[in-house]
């Protein structure tokens, strides 16, 4: 298996956008097409940053897919995840993704980041666990509740992440807009290391929770998670296609109570145009039957049982559309 290493970055998410926008603005299809000959077996996985759950869950889930499907290579690279995972199969430069759900959802309705470049060739494969909205800050920087963040120096996620919609979404229902705070669009694993050495006050990060990199940070600092007050919890979710959530104690050595926040899905999706129906299928069900081999602690939420979880508007691969009804899932 290869290892691929930013092979696109020169691209970036926000070229990725812009090339999504040039798309839709003149009515075609995107991606290669929809023609068979299209159909590709050396895939290239895009996942996330090397210090959240993506991109370690993207690497054993490759060596999983090269083992148990014949034919099949899977490269898996670091990306901006979501938006930029999207962007690249809209492409026809990746053919799998690591997205959170919602992200999906604004892409195939063409809103929000996607808007005017509506993508037709995303396919949903599997809802793999929930990802948790954390609230990060050190103890000593005063901040108790998200209202104390305005004026403050916030990492809102990386470009092209689904986080940056999340933060957004928490700190407009504080009140806190464009302009209140400084923004610091950073991946998950820069985040921490300038929380580390103070050069931010606070993380917002969406993750599969737990997550290691934070309990490494935990190890060497005191580290606090904010809590959301349920009323603008449940404003939020009432707004979006986000849901509220719970960070139990248990989920970290430094936790004390109960945290309340937001989640979205982990999932992951395929091309329509370049994965055939029947590797699609193949895809899915290795990712339920080997789903014991993932040392992750997310592994051991991935079930059937949340598998179209979020899934709204997107639409099944029609390999996983085949393994779900054969499942009686549909």
């Amino acid at each position: 298996m290869r290892i691929g290493r930013r092979t696109f970055a020169t691209l970036g998410p926000l070229a990725a956008l812009g090339l999504l926008a040039a798309c839709g603005s003149d009515d075609q299809g995107g991606g290669s097409g929809g023609d068979e000959g299209d159909f590709v077996t050396d895939l290239t996985f895009g996942t996330g940053g090397t210090g959240g759950v993506y991109y370690p869950l993207g690497g054993e889930y490759a060596a999983i897919y090269e083992d148990t499907i014949e034919g099949v290579t899977v490269n898996y690279t670091d990306s901006g995840a979501s938006v930029e995972n999207i962007g690249m199969i809209f492409q026809g430069e990746w053919q799998l993704g690591i997205v959170q759900s919602d992200t999906a959802q604004t892409a195939v309705t063409g809103t929000g980041e996607f808007e005017g470049a509506e993508v037709d060739n995303i396919g949903w494969i599997a809802a793999l666990y929930p990802e948790a909205a954390h609230i990060v800050t050190l103890a000593g920087t005063g901040l108790e509740n998200p209202a104390d963040l305005k004026g403050k120096r916030i990492a809102v996620g990386d470009v092209g992440s689904g986080t940056r919609a999340v933060s957004d979404a928490i700190l407009t229902a504080y009140g806190i807009e464009e302009g209140d705070y400084e923004p610091f669009e950073q991946d998950f694993s820069s985040s921490l290391d300038l929380l580390r050495d103070n050069n931010i006050d606070a993380s917002v990060f969406v993750v599969g929770t737990p997550t290691g990199s934070l309990g490494d940070l935990a190890a060497t600092n005191d580290v606090k998670l904010i809590s959301m007050d349920q009323d603008k919890a449940d404003q939020v979710a009432g707004e979006s296609s986000f849901d509220v959530y719970t960070i139990e104690p248990d989920s970290y050595d430094f936790l004390e109570e109960p945290v309340l926040t937001l989640s979205v899905a982990a999932t992951l999706i395929a091309s329509t145009t370049q994965v055939s129906p029947e590797l699609g299928y193949d895809l899915t069900a290795a990712t339920f039957e080997h789903a014991e081999e993932i040392t992750l602690p997310q592994g051991g939420l991935i079930s059937h049982d949340y598998a179209l979880s979020g899934q709204g508007d997107v639409p099944l691969h029609p390999g996983a559309e085949k393994y779900y009804e054969e499942q009686g899932l549909l």
